[in-house]
């Protein structure tokens, strides 16, 4: 769950999550200081702007070059040994395919270090050194994140997901697990009015104008002025945003911004009514309360209890019509719709979420899904029609919420209809989606309610069995995995409370749950910085990691995230991942059978040899 902590998930990119540090330390270890060592990890995660440091400070000498070279060249060995040739040579950029081969595949009967000298003298005598280096440090950054799997959540909070998404997009390798954050954008995007309120209120809530108009260019001023005149005589102070990011691009006055906050919080809990009563199999009438909302005394109706409440200026709320938009807010919310659908970058953001993204993904025998597969309270797995009238459970309602997903985005915008709409909007916050798993959303509670008891959002029975052996085998047979022993279900959402003792690994090593705060809303409950689960041929290791206090701070003091690896090979008795084993090795296994197929074919005489040099070709090839 990054949501949009963009720095700090960047420096995690460029570190492979601390794997890089780890791979530096086994080579260099003995032979060169640890001052050193950091020096070279900022150098592989930040090359450009360490070159640049170190020859304005009078650092940048030929010997530096030498060295730094000949230690990225080891380092960039034992992260590619178990890759083949062929492979690595695709990662390298292409100017520097030849001479980077050479020096990653020197055989044992040369002089490795003659060998090694005589290039790099080479390189340094033609001015490439600098370029060399920034390539090498690029391949290992490459090669050490073979696949990137993201369990959800990359929006919200954090002060700039459209950056994270840019990056994203440059990766050889990623997929998307989406999370009801994600979720919320997409319909926010494809057009779903309570959700681009949603999605406007909560970049508010975090000061995060940022994102909205220098990131996405959303026009927010027709808001600002309704705002500006509506509250005009109203402080606001229950919405003024919390401010742990600044706006570098599009400051915003906060008394301003508390104006907004709060006038778009009433458009979306007005459009959200409205949802509710036409869809009534949503069953969440119970949280229909504006209509209960007495001014003259502050208080509000929920769940037939009356609570005080400490803002009940809501002078577009009609005591009649309470559901209802004024004039000026109907006109807001067309304009900002408008907005959202002609956004070319989230557009485009958003086709890489449907492209790359998806509800659940297995891969490697592993099962990943952003939150819950929702449960009855005895633990079986519970049925729900989100309104086609069929009543859907496990596998098969992540298949169908998939394929409506989709469905609904490659959908002309003209022909979207409500109710698909509005099936993203239950996604994100509705007591059965898989994606939210709470009997509510307490929104309005948290901000105008002080009594805690209003705020308490009950979670779905499967936070009740998520520690026991026999729902994860369920699950993950349910999905298809038979191999149960070896099988490991991932999801986030609920963030992992290691400050008070909680364990991220649940249900005997069976399910891993890896949200650990990458936010720093949370991570005063989660006591760390966010968790990567790493992959490969020895295991599973869950990184925990600590605060990243600045991208300037990381190039200048060498001030790496500091990450550890807090449950070492949770497969660790089960065997060593072999190549045969992977998802890829499958793939190999089918076609060395055909292959096989076709030689014994020929051998027995079914196919006979052609000698058509042409046809043969297009054979093979095919």
């Amino acid at each position: 769950d990054i949501h949009g902590e963009y720095e700090a998930f960047l420096h995690m990119l460029k570190s492979a999550s601390g794997m890089i540090k780890i791979k530096i330390d086994l080579v260099l270890g003995k032979t060169v200081s640890a001052r050193d060592r950091e020096q070279l990890a900022e150098l592989i995660y930040y090359p450009e702007k360490e070159i640049t440091r170190l020859t304005n400070s009078g650092e940048m000498s030929d010997e530096w070059k030498r060295l730094s070279i000949y230690r990225l060249i080891l380092v960039c060995e034992a992260v590619s040994a178990k890759y083949t040739r062929s492979r690595i040579r695709k990662r390298i950029p292409h100017d520097m395919v030849y001479i980077l081969d050479e020096l990653l595949n020197v055989t044992d009967d040369v002089n490795k270090d003659y060998y090694y000298d005589e290039i790099i003298s080479a390189i340094l005598s033609t001015g490439i050194a600098e370029t060399f280096i920034i390539s090498l440090c690029r391949l290992i950054q490459s090669v050490c994140i073979d696949k990137l799997h993201i369990i959800g959540d990359i929006f919200d909070r954090g002060p700039r997901a459209d950056i994270i998404l840019d990056e994203l997009m440059k990766m050889h390798d990623v997929d998307i697990q989406w999370g009801n954050h994600d979720i919320s954008w997409m319909g926010a995007a494809a057009g779903n009015p309570a959700l681009i309120a949603n999605v406007i209120r909560i970049a508010m809530r975090y000061n995060n104008f940022d994102v909205l108009e220098d990131g996405y260019g959303l026009n927010l001023r027709a808001l600002a002025v309704f705002a500006g005149e509506t509250y005009a005589d109203d402080d606001c102070r229950r919405y003024i945003p919390s401010t742990l990011d600044d706006n570098i691009y599009d400051p915003v006055d906060l008394d301003l911004a508390a104006k907004m906050h709060k006038a778009i919080t009433v458009i979306q809990m007005k459009l959200e009514g409205q949802l509710i009563m036409r869809n009534p199999n949503y069953k969440l009438d119970h949280r229909l309360f504006l209509d209960t909302i007495d001014r003259e005394n502050s208080t509000v109706t929920i769940d037939g209890i009356v609570y005080p409440i400490k803002d009940a200026d809501f002078p577009t709320i009609d005591p009649k019509n309470p559901y209802e938009l004024s004039e000026e807010e109907d006109t807001i919310i067309n304009e900002l719709q408008f907005s959202f659908l002609h956004s070319p970058r989230l557009q485009n953001h958003i086709k890489f979420f449907i492209d790359k993204g998806s509800l659940y993904c297995i891969a490697n025998n592993n099962l990943m899904y952003h939150a819950l597969v929702p449960l009855n309270d005895d633990g079986s797995f519970k049925s729900v029609d989100f309104g086609d009238g069929v009543p859907r459970s496990g596998k098969a309602m992540f298949d169908y919420i998939d394929s409506e997903v989709k469905r609904l985005y490659f959908a002309n915008p003209s022909e979207r209809k409500v109710h698909e709409l509005d099936l993203m909007w239950y996604l994100w916050c509705g007591p059965d989606s898989p994606l939210f798993g709470k009997d509510k959303m307490t929104t309005f509670e948290r901000v105008e309610i002080d009594d805690s008891k209003s705020h308490k959002e009950k979670r779905n029975a499967y936070y009740q069995y998520q520690n026991t052996k026999d729902l994860a085998v369920r699950i993950l047979k349910e999905f298809g995995i038979t191999d149960t022993d070896r099988a490991v279900i991932v999801n986030g959402h609920i963030p992992v409370e290691k400050i008070n003792g909680e364990n991220p690994i649940k249900a005997e090593g069976s399910l891993i749950v890896i949200d650990g705060g990458f936010s720093k809303y949370y991570q005063k409950t989660t006591g760390i910085a966010g968790y990567t689960l790493v992959y490969d041929s020895m295991g599973l290791y869950i990184v925990a990691h600590e605060p990243f206090i600045s991208l300037e701070m990381a190039i200048k003091e060498n001030m790496d995230i500091h990450s550890t690896i807090e449950v070492e090979n949770i497969l660790a008795t089960k065997g060593q991942v072999r190549v045969m084993d992977s998802d890829k090795g499958r793939e190999l296994c089918k076609e060395i059978e055909q292959l096989e197929m076709l030689v014994a074919a020929y051998e027995m005489g079914i196919i006979k040899e052609n000698h058509d040099y042409r046809l043969v070709k297009v054979h093979y090839n095919h």
